[in-house]
């Protein structure tokens, strides 16, 4: 990917998926064009601080999954290689879970299409058409994308519970539907 779609992915992602999660609105955003999102509340590996992620997914056999598009260098995927136990924000709801590099064949060519699918058109920013390509050029061209399989263990906090951010509007939406009966 160019470097300057790159970037623009990075502060999209940073200033606007990732807010719309916390906020609870995920539902209202993900559909087969512009892809279905989760976000990942990983630990910084060298900061110790909480990291936001959104990530295109799949879910399959009771398992979320996810891939680095980014490969191995990517700070989200190393920082979940390093700590992983992570809270997962899909847009119905959250979980925590353990999060492991899936190296089996069979179920790696069955999620990376999934994936790839899921992520309307940013699926096809890998160079080929996931709905349509082989199973064989699938599983060579993707031969370098990490897959993580996230296994829920428990319920993770989501938008709106405590530390969430779906009070936010809420409480404003409450504000002007007072000043709102309050004018007229």
């Amino acid at each position: 990917m160019p470097p300057l779609l790159r970037r623009f992915f990075w502060f999209l992602n940073k200033y606007f998926m990732v807010p719309i999660m916390r906020l609870g609105f995920g539902p209202l955003f993900g559909n087969p064009f512009t892809g279905y999102i989760m976000v990942l509340k990983a630990v910084g590996r060298k900061s110790g601080k909480i990291r936001f992620a959104p990530v295109n997914y799949a879910i399959h056999q009771g398992n979320v999954y996810c891939i680095s598009g980014g490969r191995e260098s990517s700070d989200w995927y190393r920082n979940v290689r390093a700590t992983p136990e992570i809270e997962v924000i899909l847009p119905g709801g959250a979980i925590f879970g353990r999060a492991e590099v899936v190296t089996e064949v069979d179920e790696r060519r069955t999620v990376i299409r999934q994936i790839l699918q899921n992520a309307g058109f940013a699926g096809f920013f890998e160079g080929y058409n996931p709905f349509t390509i082989t199973d064989d050029e699938l599983l060579q061209k993707s031969a370098d994308l990490p897959v993580l399989r996230i296994r829920p263990l428990g319920i993770g906090s989501g938008a709106s519970d405590p530390a969430g951010w779906a009070w936010i509007w809420t409480f404003v939406a409450t504000i002007l539907l007072v000043i709102w009966i309050v004018l007229k």
